[in-house]
């Protein structure tokens, strides 16, 4: 990917609304350029580099959509019991060997092309048989059970636009219509540091004041949704020369740096001091609780997100900025997070101008599933998120909510 230009970080502003903030990711951020061609196998998660026009259409030919008897609708005869005569068979894979003429019928298979002169399709548990006649009941309109080639997709229409991340259906139409390999963009390099002495890797012996690192590969996890190569980069120590020296030396080989941590005013937060060192450093805070922290800069031109170090507010922060970001620097479509509507069954107050998660589990009911908000509040309690099931959205107008409410719900198993 092309190095950034000093400026294009240049937002300015106080605290930003996570849509302005979106925006100016679209606005000011180019796309992934380059491509390569890879095989279908291989291309799960990858972005797709160009248009796919359709090559061929969608049936490839007119044919039955059940197993039963093709005929012309125009021999039946209105509100009545039509007899008509069997003449033949059509087994899927095989051709028609001659056509239907008035008052014949043709046995034809799921997939099989319908017979010329035939235009609609009986299902077979429907037709009485009397050995060669078949009845068919009254009812059928013009064309039923019966697939026009092309009802999918016409040839020359798009079937998928460049930046579409594909997945198993985007690679089954792909196959349908014939591609061995699909042209994608290079894989975005992503580096992810955690930062802080206070901090060790699972698996490593404690210190007397430390914890184990879970934000690092909670961002790992998160990124493994999206079309990234992430590399784990490791603890930076509370050491502004060091911290310095990784930045730029993982800047020269990523696309983009994941920092969480030390993005703060304390004198043990070098992160700032350390983008400011190798680049440039403008502050981006979201109008976001949990998550408002977060330092957004250029190193070598490769741009550096710093995000908080509370667990429950990295996630949030990730979602709103590092995951449109990764989606923007990758050539992918924007992604907007699916949400859906649930009923509050929680009072909750809150400040007006800033948008708000609340963790909540999901309760089924005869009507909208209702929302349980999480015991306790705090940032920090990793225990939230895995005994939760969702993150209910308070937009920046909402003040309060009721018992009964609407509110819209972010559910973990679709965006985690």
């Amino acid at each position: 990917m092309a190095q950034l230009s000093d400026d294009c970080f240049a937002f300015g502003g106080a605290l930003m609304a996570v849509e302005e903030a979106q925006a100016l990711i679209l606005e000011r951020i180019p796309p992934a350029t380059g491509e390569e061609s890879v095989p279908l196998a291989a291309a799960r998660g990858r972005v797709l580099a160009a248009p796919l026009l359709a090559p061929l259409p969608l049936p490839l030919f007119f044919n039955a959509a059940v197993d039963g008897w093709a005929f012309r609708h125009a021999d039946l005869i209105p509100g009545a019991e039509t007899a008509l005569t069997e003449v033949g068979r059509i087994a899927a894979g095989h051709a028609p060997s001659r056509g239907v003429a008035p008052g014949e019928a043709m046995r034809v298979f799921t997939g099989a092309p319908m017979p010329p002169g035939a235009d609609t399709a009986v299902m077979q548990e429907d037709v009485r048989r009397d050995g060669a006649a078949i009845f068919i009941p009254p009812g059928l309109k013009p064309g039923a059970n019966a697939r026009p080639a092309g009802e999918d997709i016409a040839a020359g229409a798009l079937a998928l636009p460049e930046g579409k991340i594909l997945g198993p259906a985007e690679i089954g139409l792909a196959a349908a219509l014939g591609q061995a390999r699909l042209a994608v963009r290079p894989r975005l390099k992503v580096g992810v540091f955690s930062t802080g002495d206070e901090l060790a890797s699972p698996g490593s012996t404690l210190g007397p004041a430390q914890s184990y690192d879970s934000n690092r590969f909670t961002l790992l996890a998160l990124l493994g949704a999206l079309p990234v190569e992430a590399h784990d980069l490791g603890i930076l120590p509370d050491d502004r020369a060091a911290t310095e020296a990784a930045l730029q030396s993982a800047a020269a080989s990523h696309d983009l740096l994941l920092t969480i941590g030390g993005v703060s005013t304390g004198e043990e937060d070098h992160v700032r001091a350390a983008i400011e060192a190798g680049g440039r450093l403008v502050f981006w805070r979201l109008a976001v609780k949990p998550g408002r922290p977060a330092a957004m800069g250029l190193v070598g031109g490769t741009p550096v997100l710093g995000l908080p170090g509370n667990p429950v507010a990295a996630v949030v922060t990730f979602l709103h900025l590092a995951r449109p970001l990764v989606l923007r620097l990758a050539g992918a479509l924007p992604e907007a997070l699916p949400r859906f509507v649930a009923e509050a069954d929680f009072t909750y107050r809150k400040k007006a101008g800033r948008r708000e998660y609340v963790r909540v589990s999901l309760h089924a009911t005869g009507g909208l599933p209702r929302a349980r908000k999480f015991a306790r509040e705090g940032a920090g309690l990793l225990t939230s998120l895995t005994q939760s099931d969702a993150f209910v959205e308070l937009g920046e107008d909402v003040t309060a909510v009721s018992p009964g409410d609407p509110v819209a719900v972010l559910p973990f198993s679709a965006i985690f």
